[in-house]
């Protein structure tokens, strides 16, 4: 309905925040608990939450999938975004993974010409050349070695990039809570074994709640962007995800003791700055045409 900009902004920034403080507890778990074993108990907690969803969604009363292979795709490649983004966070300081993460919106530009065959003209290809510019800066390469973590959050916001032109497709003829369903459903049917092949870790009480407080966060921020994006474009959401290396240097800083390095600080203006420039771009161009 795109009724109120204002508000939906709001509720972007609302639904950033929640899942800032996901990626925080992510972190938080890192040390106790691996990564394939965390995914698999947020999926298990996830589940409830959108049946909830599902209930609630009266407009769309059947689960069968009208592109059943796209959706197939996008839930097997849910696992090749969260995997690499949940071992970058529990490795690296949070603003340094968010850095690299924004870099997403870049991949899909680029990516966008060859696999979608749309045209993207010099100033958005400008806007990718400085943004993966900043990308470096934040890596270093040649003054410090980039470590496992920051080619896994690098491969996160690739494949990210992949499920996010996957969810423009689908979204056109999938209700959303068929979109989340069926990827918690492959996740659920797919981790079991890499439990079977690393090992099952012991989990305390407090851990197990842990997973569970991740899903309400995760499932409630999704909640907060779908009411944002029913009240503004998505040019004016959009930017609003870019807050999140403002938790993240907050939260860094109270909860792990992390300062915001200066090349990191310069990467992401260019990394956020292209971002919102390609943004703002295709919002032009798709209000032209």
């Amino acid at each position: 309905m795109l009724s109120n900009p204002v508000t939906g902004f709001a509720f972007g920034l609302a639904a950033f925040g929640l899942w800032a403080i996901h990626d925080a507890v992510i972190k938080l778990l890192g040390p106790v608990l691996p990564v394939w074993q965390m995914m698999f108990f947020l999926n298990l907690f996830w589940l409830p939450c959108v049946v909830v969803l599902l209930i609630a969604d009266k407009g769309h009363l059947t689960l069968r999938p009208n592109n059943p292979r796209l959706l197939a795709l996008r839930s097997v490649l849910s696992i090749a975004v969260s995997m690499p983004i949940f071992y970058a966070f529990t490795v690296l300081p949070l603003a340094e993974t968010y850095a690299i993460l924004f870099s997403t919106p870049l991949w899909i530009t680029a990516l966008s010409m060859p696999l979608l065959g749309e045209k993207v003209g010099p100033r958005r290809w400008a806007a990718v050349v400085v943004g993966f510019v900043g990308v470096l800066i934040v890596l270093r390469p040649g003054v410090t070695v980039p470590s496992f973590g920051h080619l896994s959050a690098l491969v996160g916001a690739f494949f990210a990039a992949l499920v996010f032109m996957l969810m423009r497709r689908l979204r056109r003829d999938e209700s959303p809570g068929v979109m989340m369903l069926y990827p918690v459903l492959v996740n659920l049917l797919i981790l079991p074994g890499f439990l079977i092949a690393f090992g099952f870790t012991p989990m305390t009480g407090p851990v197990l709640a842990g997973t569970a407080v991740l899903a309400v966060l995760g499932f409630t921020g999704t909640v907060a962007i779908l009411a944002a994006y029913r009240r503004a474009d998505a040019a004016m959401i959009a930017p609003s995800q870019y807050s999140q290396i403002l938790w993240a240097s907050v939260l860094g800083a109270v909860f792990f003791d992390e300062g915001l390095s200066w090349h990191v600080a310069a990467g992401a203006v260019l990394i956020v700055g292209s971002g919102i420039f390609i943004t703002w771009r295709e919002y032009r161009l798709s209000r032209a045409a």
